[in-house]
């Protein structure tokens, strides 16, 4: 009875007007993960203009693992809940995962992106559609592979796997994201700048930079939490731990992100944002569509 109290109680009890806010932050913060990430993913569905680019099949790979994110939030960041991998109250490192799996999608995108720019013709033969999708299958099928070996060994190897996996894992993909980073930056300043002005190279620039944005605010918020995890596995026992999933400020800013991420979409690109309103905003609120409603400006980055 002691493990189901514990399970059902909320972050912090309700006794005061801090507590309450945090509570309200928790249930607001996980609406609005499912909210814009929903949002996206059907303006994606229901636009084949959209469906046939391989960079909105990435896009939407990020917005369906943060809508898994935002629904689970309303369990680790509204309740008492501690993920770890011998608490009660875990969730079978499945939050974790898909967590994970918004980072692999975004790091996934970029080196699509960089391909797309430094090879645009073996890009074209190579990058089909349908490996495109078969590399996002098979990310989201290695992290739930992951997911199944740390529940089927024991406590103790559990640990082992993730203490190295994480140090290693954390320190290679984020080199490889910096790496990408930088070098989609200087092909977006110096490589498009050299192509003469085309409808092409507009598209091609605006994608850089929408990869570049997302990413940037990506590390932004991840960089805390992969320092602390890194850090921790030296010191050991002795390393600082919140009370629980939803007072942890190092694991609410990745959630944060899952925020950012589909507004960064939006406002990035003006095709997604288009499809948002003629077919997913609009017809939900019963208002008709004119096709002068959907002039709008290009995009900023």
């Amino acid at each position: 009875m002691s493990n189901i109290s514990h399970t059902l109680s909320f972050v912090l009890p309700p006794t005061n007007v801090g507590n309450v806010l945090l509570i309200v932050f928790g249930i607001l913060l996980a609406s609005a993960i499912v909210f814009l990430n929903a949002s996206v993913c059907l303006s994606i569905l229901l636009s084949k203009a959209l469906r046939s680019e391989n960079r909105f099949m990435y896009m939407l790979s990020t917005c369906l693992s943060d809508i898994c994110t935002g629904v689970s939030y309303y369990y680790v960041g509204v309740l008492n809940v501690r993920d770890t991998l011998d608490s009660p109250t875990r969730t079978f490192y499945i939050v974790h995962t898909f967590l994970g799996l918004s980072f692999l999608a975004i790091l996934a995108a970029q080196a699509d992106r960089y391909h797309a720019i430094v090879s645009p013709f073996k890009y074209s033969q190579r990058m089909t559609r349908n490996r495109t999708l078969a590399i996002i299958v098979a990310y989201w099928l290695y992290a739930f592979f992951i997911v199944a070996l740390h529940n089927l060994v024991t406590l103790g190897v559990a640990r082992q796997i993730t203490s190295m996996g994480t140090f290693v894992g954390n320190i290679l993909t984020l080199t490889i994201m910096i790496g990408l980073n930088v070098r989609l930056f200087t092909i977006a300043r110096i490589q498009l700048e050299r192509e003469p002005p085309s409808e092409e190279r507009d598209n091609k620039r605006s994608s850089v930079y929408l990869i570049l944005v997302v990413a940037v605010f990506f590390l932004g918020t991840w960089i805390p939490i992969f320092c602390h995890i890194m850090a921790c596995n030296f010191i050991g026992s002795t390393c600082y731990t919140f009370r629980n999933e939803g007072t942890d400020p190092l694991r609410i800013l990745p959630r944060v992100n899952a925020v950012l991420t589909p507004i960064l979409y939006i406002r990035g690109c003006t095709a997604l944002k288009k499809a948002l309103l003629a077919k997913v905003w609009r017809p939900c609120s019963g208002r008709s569509v004119h096709p002068g409603q959907l002039d709008l400006k290009r995009n900023h980055f």
